[in-house]
């Protein structure tokens, strides 16, 4: 493990060496924190590399973190639309099922007399599937027409090892933990699977035609990486 100073924080990194890659390349983990991958290089040259993009590397902290389940309690950070909003729990013995409310700057859920984590975990997973089914949708239809790429149906689930998927009758599969992600970044998923409404495969066509619509695409897929599922 290696360690670099960024102002008053420490980040600490490993490097994982990869014969062939054109350019090195950061990522943000769940367990495995800031990796450095590519051709060997210098610890010199990695701290540099490090310091480079070390503000990008603490707020992906900080937001792999807050992506992580765990419990859910008050004083809670939950990420939503790329940003991280304080939790309250509140009793109520009324209730027979959790209630999760968002009122655009905090969350309020809403417990029984009885309750698990998983519980909560299931309705804020169901809060999560409906907001995306009201936000993505138009969001895709506008990407649809300004890039006159057709796509047959939307469709939310909870994957587990990708953020979206087209199927070959043009169906457009997108993760509802999306919905946690900044809007650069849910447009940058939208448009990749436009995309693939023309091309199924990440041959060089498939890029050059992302970059029509995305001239930053390396960028926001770099950011994507860091977004472990």
């Amino acid at each position: 493990m290696h360690k670099v100073l960024y102002g008053n924080k420490t980040i600490e990194y490993t490097i994982q060496e990869k014969n062939g890659l054109k350019s090195h390349y950061i990522t943000v983990e769940r367990g495995n924190g800031v990796v450095l991958k590519g051709e060997p290089v210098s610890i010199e040259k990695a701290q540099r590399l490090i310091l480079k993009k070390a503000k990008w590397i603490i707020e992906k902290l900080n937001l792999v973190e807050t992506i992580e389940d765990g419990d859910i309690v008050t004083g809670s950070r939950i990420q939503y639309l790329g940003r991280r909003y304080y939790t309250q729990l509140f009793q109520n013995d009324e209730f027979n099922q959790v209630l999760v409310e968002f009122n655009e700057s905090k969350f309020k859920i809403t417990v029984p007399e009885v309750y698990t984590q998983e519980d909560i975990h299931k309705s804020l997973n169901q809060f999560f599937k409906e907001k995306a089914a009201e936000k993505f949708k138009p969001r895709l239809l506008k990407w649809s027409k300004e890039t006159g790429l057709d796509f047959n149906e939307l469709k939310l689930q909870k994957l587990q090892k990708r953020w979206g998927s087209c199927t070959p009758s043009n169906n457009i599969i997108i993760n509802i933990d999306v919905i946690k992600l900044p809007w650069s970044l849910i447009d940058y998923v939208l448009i990749h699977e436009l995309v693939h409404t023309k091309i199924k495969n990440h041959s060089k066509e498939f890029w050059s035609e992302l970059s029509k619509y995305l001239p930053d695409w390396k960028k926001l897929d770099e950011r994507m990486l860091s977004m472990k599922l």
